[in-house]
């Protein structure tokens, strides 16, 4: 199995990298690619460019077994919206288990999603939660959501997308928005992020001017 995990990754940081390592060893998967959105449709411009954050994501994963960085978003060009890119992959790996990954503010958004249903018929979503949140109950469940629910992780690698699979993950205090705040006080960031996206976020000066 695959995972796949987008973002804007304006910086990169452990916030993305700890969690998505616990997917990695729960669910037994094969790699996760992680994808830099070149165009993001929900979201202000990001302040690094398109090419500085994939040069940033690709020294992030450097030598992490596992860990892939993707450039299709950027390659594509347009809006990089998440379908466009999970039919990419299918096209590469018809018969493979995709599991897109993703945490559960933007799961509670899913039907804002550019052809948001269409995205169970080329994948699995996997929902990364924080240590004790249960899954709802049936009442509170969206009727789209009903029936795609597994509850053990080895379901996933029975069919090639369509289930939902909520996977505990440890929390991590960690935004972008704050790497990017303190690093335009001066504070450091050695705690937040790999040293190698740090000394190129110091090279490039990058997020350096206050207000990023």
């Amino acid at each position: 199995m695959m995972g796949i995990l987008g973002g804007t990754f304006d910086p990169i940081h452990y916030g993305h990298l700890r969690p998505a390592q616990e997917v990695l060893h729960a669910l037994n998967l094969a790699e996760i690619r992680f994808v830099p959105a070149a165009n993001p449709p929900h979201r202000q411009p990001p302040i690094a460019s398109a090419a500085q954050r994939l040069q940033m994501v690709q020294l992030a994963v450097a030598g992490i077994p596992g860990f892939n960085a993707d450039d299709r978003e950027l390659t594509r060009g347009g809006i990089s919206y998440t379908v466009l890119t999970l039919q990419s992959l299918r096209q590469e790996f018809a018969h493979r288990p995709l599991c897109l990954l993703m945490g559960l503010d933007a799961f509670e958004k899913i039907e804002t999603w550019h052809q948001w249903q269409t995205l169970f018929e080329l994948a699995h979503v996997v929902v990364m939660t924080r240590p004790g949140w249960d899954v709802p109950g049936k009442n509170s469940l969206p009727a789209w959501a009903l029936g795609r629910i597994v509850n053990h992780a080895s379901q996933l690698k029975q069919r090639e997308a369509g289930h939902i699979y909520f996977q505990t993950v440890r929390p991590q205090d960690i935004s972008a928005s704050s790497v990017r705040g303190a690093i335009a006080k001066g504070d450091s960031v050695t705690d937040m992020l790999p040293p190698a996206v740090h000394e190129y976020i110091h090279t490039n000066r990058i997020y350096s001017h206050r207000g990023n």
